[in-house]
C-alpha cells in the first residue's frame, strides 16, 4: 500500500545499494517527496541531488555509467522525460549508456498541480527513442519486481510510476516479470483488456462489472510497453473486442502500440477500442475527479465497452 514510488525508493533502492557498491541514486530535488530520506542517511556516498536540473542529471548519470557506475535517476515524469528528452535520446538511446530513468507521478496523479505536472505524453516520447525500454508497473509489488528486472537489463530503461499512496493491490502472490512479456490476470472469451499502470486494477474491476452482464473479460497486464508482447496481442484476436486502457494520451501510447500490431498483422476482423486521455489538457483537480473527467473509472470503462459491443 506504499504506492509505486514508496515501494521503489523506500525499499528497492536500499537493497540495490546494499548489494552493489557501484549503485548510484540521483534525483533532481525530489528526495523527500520520493521517500528517499532513509536511503540518503544510510548511503550518503551513493546519492547525488543535482537540484532542479533534470538535463544535467541525465548527463551526469550517463557519464557515471560510462565510468562503470550503475545510476538510477528520478524526478517527476513530466520533468525527466520532457526537459531531459534530448539528453535521454543522445546519451541513453544513441550512446547506449545504461541508466534507469524513473518517472514518478505519471499520468494524472499530480492532481491540483495542473497540466505542467501531468504526464500524458511520456510513453509516446520515450517509445520513439531507439534502444530505450519502457516499463509500467501496476502496483507497488510489481514496481519492485520490475525495478529489479531493469537493473539486470543491458539497455537503458524508463520506468513509469502511476498512482498515489494506497494504490490498489494487483499482485498478492509472487509472480515473475520479464521485459517484453505480460501477465494474463483473468480469462474471458468476449473481451480482452490490455492495461498498464494503475489502470490494471481498474480493468479487474471492469471485468467484475461486465461479468454481471454475462460478458467474460480477459485482463492482461501490459507492464512491458517497449518491447511489447506481440504474442499476447495476437492471442486476443479470437475475442469479440480488444480494449486498451491507459492513463496516457490515446495518441502514441499503449493503445497505439497495440493498434500497430493489429494493422501490421492484417487482423481485419479484429475490433479495437482505445481508452485513455482524449488528446486534451485537463483542468487541475482531484485525482479521482480527473479520472472521471477522462472516463477512466471502472463504471465508465465498463459502460463504454458495453456500448461498443452493442
Amino acid at each position: 500500500m506504499l504506492g509505486q514510488r514508496g515501494a521503489i525508493f523506500g525499499l528497492a533502492v536500499l537493497e540495490a545499494a546494499k548489494a552493489d557498491d557501484k549503485f548510484l541514486l540521483m534525483t533532481a530535488d525530489l528526495a523527500t517527496l520520493s521517500g528517499m530520506d532513509r536511503y540518503c542517511k544510510i548511503y550518503p556516498d551513493q546519492f547525488i541531488n543535482v537540484g532542479i536540473a533534470e538535463q544535467n542529471m541525465i548527463g551526469i548519470a550517463a557519464g557515471m555509467a560510462a565510468e562503470g557506475f550503475h545510476p538510477v535517476v528520478t524526478t517527476y515524469a513530466t520533468f525527466v522525460t520532457m526537459r531531459g528528452c534530448e539528453q535521454i535520446r543522445h546519451y541513453l538511446g544513441y550512446m547506449s549508456q545504461k541508466v534507469i530513468v524513473v518517472g514518478s507521478g505519471a499520468g494524472l496523479s499530480q492532481g491540483f498541480a495542473g497540466n505542467t505536472h501531468y504526464t500524458i505524453e511520456d510513453i509516446s516520447m520515450m517509445r520513439a527513442i531507439p534502444n530505450l525500454q519502457i516499463l509500467s508497473p501496476a502496483d507497488a509489488a510489481s514496481a519492485v519486481k520490475l525495478f529489479n528486472v531493469a537493473l539486470k537489463s543491458k539497455f537503458p530503461v524508463y520506468i513509469r510510476l502511476t498512482g498515489n499512496l494506497n494504490c490498489p493491490i494487483v499482485y498478492k502472490d509472487d509472480v515473475q516479470f520479464e521485459i517484453g512479456k505480460s501477465n494474463r490476470l483473468t480469462e474471458g472469451k468476449d473481451v480482452t483488456i490490455y492495461a498498464c499502470g494503475t489502470m490494471v486494477a481498474t480493468a479487474l474491476k471492469v471485468a467484475e462489472i461486465l461479468s454481471e452482464q454475462s460478458v467474460e473479460v480477459s485482463v492482461v497486464d501490459m507492464y512491458s510497453i517497449k518491447p511489447i508482447d506481440k504474442e499476447v496481442v495476437l492471442e486476443g484476436k479470437d475475442t469479440r473486442l480488444l480494449v486498451t486502457l491507459e492513463e496516457h494520451n490515446k495518441m502514441g501510447g499503449l493503445g497505439a502500440s497495440v493498434a500497430e500490431i493489429v494493422a501490421e498483422q492484417h487482423l481485419r476482423q479484429t475490433r479495437l477500442l482505445r481508452l485513455g486521455i482524449a488528446d486534451v489538457f485537463d483542468l487541475a483537480g482531484d485525482y479521482d475527479c480527473l479520472l472521471e473527467q477522462n472516463r477512466l473509472t471502472a463504471s465508465q470503462v465498463a459502460e463504454d465497452i458495453l456500448n461498443e459491443l452493442k
